[in-house]
């Protein structure tokens, strides 16, 4: 059998290991000497390890088929991605920087709104938004954190630099499949962590778990924490089970709670009810609370939105803080920031296309052939066209859509995609990644060292969505040199 990486070419898009000429990057030495000084025969039996590892560890994610909700083992790539650390705390500069001002914006929304006020954001688009929630008007909560996790998805272009893509204010999902792959690795190649300086991530339980005692409207030295799922068909409940027991919590579902007469929370447990400080919660707005949001939620707790209101309980992330993750907002967190932290952006976003806007609306009917379109408050992969990949028949569909519903969409610059040694059908092959790093905010800021990897598994795919088939790995900050 040939060697894997015999016919590893790294084209005309960065390539996180190896640079143009096929020499590996600084960060990334000792991990390229390694996987080419192994067989062909061994590179098959680690990741055959791998994939048994998943399987006994029970790290799965849920897919929606045509015939229903369908889990299956954890996509993962054995070999890891490596960061230079010195690259890496200057990206999380960029990431606390773009939390802080996007916490501050949500907090002026609800309250004095002064930055509609200034124009800097008009006010159409935050208060028609369907995120904007008029029912956390006149409320702030702890440390005016509203998004206390962010999931901020960065990608890199052609030139290596790092671009924030998208802000998941809301629910953000995936930080169990980062330690997950992080455990995994350790197993198959135990040897690297000999002999390679990674920064560890697996302190992110014990950060969230201090993130959220910090909200705690009681100051007492343990608090009550639950995390409220949805339920087991949810296709993040692996996660949601994960992360409660690794950090010692109950998991609990909206029937599990109950708010009383002193508009407190309460959870049923056998020995009595007992009361609850802070919700880690993992379903949307609109079911939170039946009281409030959507009358026919089963899986919310009525009057919850109350007692938050009356400072009783503390939820994380808060109601309403999806009205800074729309796509739209997307596009003026450059200004956002300016106009509250008085600084320029460190990390740079993605040129926006707003179809909202007419001019630019022509732009975008004009180029869509070039352009990526994304509904505005859509989320994990669905409902885009990639303009370069897509048909005449779906550019016209999309050109009605656009014209029907302006406000719903915007457009982007199809980005050329970073790519990364992805071990497929025994090959070596390149494929495009993302990286979602997570932000922790409460009485401090925190961000995990690197994030999840996610990996397009399909040849030229720009979509790496986990629910839309993409794959993940390791992802490594190294110091340079190591």
């Amino acid at each position: 059998m040939k060697h894997q990486w015999i016919n590893y070419e790294t084209s005309d898009f960065f390539d996180e290991l190896l640079t143009g000429n096929s020499n590996p990057r600084i960060a990334a030495r000792a991990l390229v000497k390694y996987f080419k000084s192994i067989s062909s025969e061994e590179m098959e039996q680690r990741a055959s390890a791998a994939r048994l590892a998943i399987r006994d560890m029970g790290v799965c994610f849920s897919l929606a088929e045509n015939d229903g909700d369908a889990d299956r083992p954890w996509p993962f790539d054995i070999i890891p991605r490596t960061i230079g650390s010195q690259t890496w705390n200057d990206v999380a500069l960029g990431l606390k920087q773009r939390t802080r001002a996007l916490n501050l914006f949500i907090d002026d929304i609800y309250n004095s709104q002064n930055i509609l006020r200034d124009g800097i954001v008009p006010t159409n688009m935050v208060l028609d938004s369907p995120n904007f929630k008029k029912a956390c008007s006149g409320f702030t909560p702890p440390y005016k954190a509203w998004a206390n996790i962010c999931g901020t998805d960065l990608v890199r272009d052609e030139t290596g630099r790092f671009l924030v893509l998208e802000d998941n204010l809301r629910v953000p999902s995936g930080v169990a499949y980062m330690l997950e792959n992080r455990d995994v690795t350790k197993r198959i190649l135990p040897e690297l962590f000999r002999n390679y300086s990674i920064v560890p991530v697996d302190d992110y339980p014990l950060k969230l778990y201090q993130m959220l005692s910090s909200l705690s409207p009681r100051k007492i030295r343990r608090p009550v924490i639950v995390l409220l799922t949805p339920g087991i068909h949810n296709s993040a409940y692996f996660e949601h089970a994960f992360l409660a027991r690794i950090m010692g919590v109950e998991l609990v579902e909206g029937s599990d709670l109950f708010v009383d007469k002193d508009d407190s929370v309460y959870m049923h447990t056998v020995d009595g009810s007992i009361k609850v400080d802070v919700i880690y919660r993992r379903i949307d707005d609109e079911y939170l609370d039946p009281e409030v949001f959507r009358a026919d939620s089963k899986i919310g707790v009525p009057g919850l939105m109350r007692s938050w209101k009356a400072k009783k309980i503390s939820i994380a992330n808060s109601p309403g803080s999806g009205v800074a993750d729309d796509k739209l907002i997307y596009s003026f967190v450059p200004e956002i920031i300016k106009y509250y932290c008085k600084e320029e952006p460190i990390l740079p976003s993605v040129p926006t296309y707003k179809c909202s806007d007419p001019d630019e609306l022509k732009i975008v009917k004009r180029n869509i052939k070039n352009l990526v379109v994304k509904p505005t408050d859509g989320a994990g992969g669905k409902g885009l066209l990639i303009g370069p990949n897509s048909t005449t028949t779906e550019r016209t569909k999309f050109k009605r859509l656009i014209s029907q519903s302006p406000r719903k969409y915007i457009a982007q610059p199809t980005l050329k995609l970073s790519t990364s040694p992805t071990y497929i059908d025994n090959q070596i092959k390149p494929r495009h990644l993302d990286l979602r790093p997570f932000i922790l905010t409460g009485s401090e800021s925190w961000v995990t060292p690197g994030g999840l990897t996610r990996v397009a598994l399909k040849e030229g795919s720009l979509v790496v969505n986990s629910s839309q088939g993409g794959g993940s790995k390791d992802t490594w900050i190294v110091d340079e040199g190591t």
